[in-house]
């Protein structure tokens, strides 16, 4: 298979490509059960952005798993549910996530999960609500992948030290860091820009070090860091741009975190993984793809890392 994904090349850097991918993915077993291949919830979508949980979901299922399942809004569900007989919906109480909404959530789910990933399109009615639900499932074993509307600066003490994944872009990372590097993600060739790249991977790498989590920052160069390893995967094409490929990959993230061991492996292998789905949709429809073109791509891409392990 071709590696779509340019890495930096630096010794300080890990490399990332086929080889390492086939490496890290574990072979599912012949004798496995259901749930024993990872369960995924998703917990995400509002009034406007419905199709944010339903992109993750769908992406977690096609990474491999068993189970997912989908907690959206009320005035979601229906919506949700006739995306795809695939999903387990479970519904929000309220429109927006709150105190309540959370409490109820973890009271019905029908069994533990293996990772959570929440934030997609969700609408948050009071921060509270948030750290409550990501103290609780952290309290129950469960793995988290925060994204989108999950990213500010006040879950940093409910996360530090748990191997938690985020997955901010340039914009979110500001927020729940306060910094920013500029122009760090532009595609010039030049030694300041060079500098500001650097300084960046540098940021990236101690506040993953400082937290005790992996952050994905997301860009035209994806920076991933869990504080002792770190690498720089390039986008595969822009028409990755489409709104909804961050959704597919936190998606990704949740499912391959539910394989593995390491947070920085399950975030190197969903954005690989991830591009080439994209460079695949762009070999077919050029600038023209829409998000859910990756989710028909990603079967494609998957399988030729698909080993079953007889026992």
């Amino acid at each position: 298979m071709i590696i779509f994904n340019k890495i930096l090349e630096s010794p300080e850097l890990v490399t990332v490509n086929d080889d390492r991918i086939k490496k890290l993915l574990v072979p599912r077993k012949n004798s496995s059960r259901k749930g024993d291949n990872g369960i995924v919830l998703v917990v995400g979508g509002s009034r406007i952005y419905h199709g944010a949980p339903v992109l993750a979901s769908i992406a977690a299922l096609r990474s491999g798993i068993d189970l997912v399942y989908t907690a959206v809004p009320s005035i979601n569900v229906e919506s949700t549910r006739s995306y795809s007989p695939n999903l387990i919906v479970i519904p929000l109480v309220d429109q927006r996530l709150t105190m309540g909404s959370a409490a109820r959530l973890i009271k019905t789910l029908p069994k533990k999960v293996d990772v959570a990933t929440i934030g997609m399109g969700m609408n948050i009615a009071k921060k509270e609500a948030l750290l409550s639900l990501i103290e609780k499932l952290l309290k129950n074993g469960t793995k988290l992948v925060l994204d989108a509307s999950a990213l500010i600066p006040e879950i940093l003490p409910k996360i530090k030290g748990s191997g938690c994944i985020i997955t901010p872009h340039g914009g979110e990372y500001m927020r729940i860091f306060g910094t920013k590097i500029k122009n760090y993600n532009n595609n010039n060739n030049n030694n300041n820009n060079n500098n500001n790249e650097n300084e960046q991977i540098l940021d990236v790498l101690n506040n993953a070090k400082k937290y005790g989590i992996t952050i994905i920052l997301k860009g035209w160069k994806n920076i991933i860091s869990n504080g002792e390893l770190t690498t720089v995967i390039e986008r595969s094409t822009p028409a990755m741009t489409v709104g909804g490929t961050g959704d597919v990959l936190a998606g990704l993230v949740a499912g391959f975190c539910s394989k593995l061991n390491s947070s920085f492996d399950a975030s190197c292998s969903a954005v690989y993984l991830n591009g080439i789905a994209g460079f695949m949709a762009y070999q077919k429809l050029g600038l023209h793809i829409v998000a859910s073109d990756l989710l028909d791509n990603l079967p494609e891409v998957l399988k030729n890392f698909d080993e079953i392990e007889n026992n």
